[in-house]
C-alpha cells in the first residue's frame, strides 16, 4: 500500500485531529523525471496538514510508504557550504560535550552520503553510518565511512551494540520528523548509546515555518513539525532527556536538541522558546488557519509574478531543485509554460526534470551561459550562499526572486 491515512497521533495515540493546510495532491517532490518518462503521468499524493487536538503535535494526514521516497534518494548535503558549515559545528559540539577520544563511537542515523560523519572521521574517531538509500550508502563506502543500507529499528540497534560496542554520540540530522513511530525510534537510540552517551538531533521548527511563511518545507518526507510543547511530550514516553536546546538558523529555522539518559541541568532556552511560542500562538487553530490564508496570497502574487514577467518577453530560471522547490512549483501552479529551465549543484538532479513541472535541470554554471532575466530562487534557506556564487550574472543584470517568506525580487 502507497498511502495510508493517520488516524492516530504518533507521539500521544490520540485520534482527535484538525485539519488547517490542503496542499493538494503533489508528486513526491525527489521524484524527479527521467528524459524518456517525462510524458508519462506522474504519481501524485496528498498534502494536507492537521493538528493533534491534545498535545499539539503539527502533522501530516496521510503517509507515504517511505520505501517509495528513500530507497533511491537525491539530496546530498555535500553540495551546500552552509550544509557543511552547520555539519562542522554540530560536530565540534559533539566531540566537546561527549568528550571523544579515537576509542569513541559515532553513529550517524540517516547518515547520507557521510557528510556529517566525515568530520568525526577526519580526526580518527570511529564512525558508522545507516541509511535506507542505496545509491547514498554507496557513496558514503567509496569515502571510506562504513554504512549500513537499511532503516533504523530495534533489531538492527541490538546487532549494532552486539557487534560495536554502545555509541558515545548518536546523531540525527533532519532525520527525527521523517520517522513515523517515534517511539520505536527512541527505544534504539537508547540501545545503541552508553550510558554517558548523548544523543543529537536537529529537524525544523515550527515556529519558524510558521511565522515565516515556510509553507514549502512541508512534504511527504516530513511527517512531523515540532514545537517545544509537543516534543516535551514525547520525553515522558522514553528514557532519554534534554540537557541543550538550541535554536539555529539553518534551514530557515531549525531546533538542535541534546538528549541524555542521566538527566543535566538544562539552560534557560526551552522557557524562553516556549514564551515565545505561547506569544505567537501557533497551537492555537486560529493561528494556524491565518497562516494558511497567507499561503494561498503567497502562492495567488508568485504566480502573478511571474506571469507579469513572461507577458513583458523576459526569461524566468529556477535556482535549487530542492523539494521544498518542488512542492512550491507544484503548489503555485508554475511550469517549464512559466519557468525556462532549472539549475542545482547536485550532479544527479542534472539532465533530469522536475516532478510535476517537468522543467529541464542543468548545472549552475548554465545561468551564467544562459543569462536568463530572473532567477527564482528555490532553495531560499541558502539564498546568500547562491547569491555569492552568481555574483557574475548580478552584475551583468540580473535580478533574483526570492519566493519565502514573501514575494521579493532583488
Amino acid at each position: 500500500m502507497q498511502i495510508k491515512k493517520i488516524t492516530q497521533c504518533r507521539i500521544c495515540k490520540q485520534k482527535n485531529f484538525t485539519k488547517f493546510l490542503l496542499l493538494g495532491n503533489i508528486p513526491l517532490p525527489n521524484g524527479f523525471i527521467k528524459p524518456e518518462d517525462v510524458h508519462k503521468k506522474v504519481n501524485r499524493y496528498p498534502l494536507n496538514v492537521c493538528i493533534c487536538n491534545h498535545c499539539k503535535l503539527v502533522q501530516l494526514c496521510e503517509l507515504v510508504n517511505p520505501s517509495v521516497m528513500f530507497h533511491n534518494y537525491v539530496y546530498i548535503p555535500s553540495t551546500s557550504q552552509t550544509r557543511m558549515r552547520n555539519f562542522s559545528e554540530i560536530a565540534l559540539q559533539a566531540i566537546d560535550i561527549g568528550k571523544l577520544n579515537q576509542d569513541s563511537l559515532v553513529i550517524d542515523i540517516g547518515s547520507n552520503d557521510g557528510s556529517l560523519l566525515s568530520f568525526f572521521k577526519g580526526i580518527g574517531i570511529k564512525t558508522l553510518g545507516i541509511d535506507p538509500a542505496e545509491n547514498l550508502a554507496k557513496i558514503a563506502e567509496l569515502k571510506g565511512i562504513e554504512t549500513i543500507n537499511d532503516f533504523i529499528s530495534v533489531p538492527l540497534a541490538r546487532t549494532i551494540r552486539k557487534v560495536k560496542g554502545p555509541a558515545k554520540i548518536v546523531t540525527a540530522t533532519n532525520v527525527v520528523a521523517h520517522i513515523h513511530n517515534l517511539r520505536e525510534l527512541f527505544e534504539a537510540i537508547e540501545i545503541l548509546l552508553d550510558d554517558d552517551g548523548i544523543f543529537i538531533c536537529e529537524f525544523p521548527y515550527l515556529l519558524d515555518l510558521i511565522t515565516k511563511n515556510q509553507f514549502d518545507t512541508i512534504y511527504h518526507e516530513h511527517l512531523s513539525y515540532f514545537s517545544i510543547k509537543p516534543l516535551l511530550i514525547l520525553l515522558e514516553f522514553i528514557k532519554l532527556r534534554p540537557v541543550k536546546i538550541i535554536h539555529t538558523p539553518i534551514d530557515g529555522g531549525s531546533l538542535r536538541i541534546f538528549l541524555s539518559k542521566k538527566m543535566g541541568t538544562l539552560d534557560s532556552t526551552i522557557a524562553k522558546l516556549l514564551k515565545e511560542e505561547e506569544k505567537n500562538g501557533i497551537d492555537d487553530i486560529k493561528t494556524l488557519q491565518k497562516f494558511a490564508k497567507r499561503v494561498q496570497i503567497l502562492k495567488s502574487e508568485l504566480h502573478k509574478t511571474l506571469v507579469q514577467i513572461k507577458r513583458r518577453g523576459k526569461t524566468v530560471a529556477a535556482y535549487g531543485a530542492a523539494a521544498k522547490g518542488n512542492i512550491l512549483l507544484n503548489f503555485c501552479g508554475i511550469s517549464n509554460k512559466l519557468i525556462e529551465f532549472a539549475v542545482d549543484s547536485t550532479p544527479y538532479k542534472q539532465g533530469l526534470y522536475t516532478p510535476g513541472s517537468k522543467i529541464p535541470i542543468f548545472p549552475e554554471s548554465e545561468i551564467v551561459k544562459r543569462r536568463p532575466d530572473y532567477v527564482l530562487i528555490l532553495a531560499w534557506n541558502f539564498a546568500e550562499e547562491i547569491m555569492n556564487k552568481q555574483k557574475q550574472y548580478k552584475t551583468r543584470g540580473g535580478r533574483f526572486i526570492i519566493p519565502v517568506p514573501q514575494v521579493t525580487v532583488v
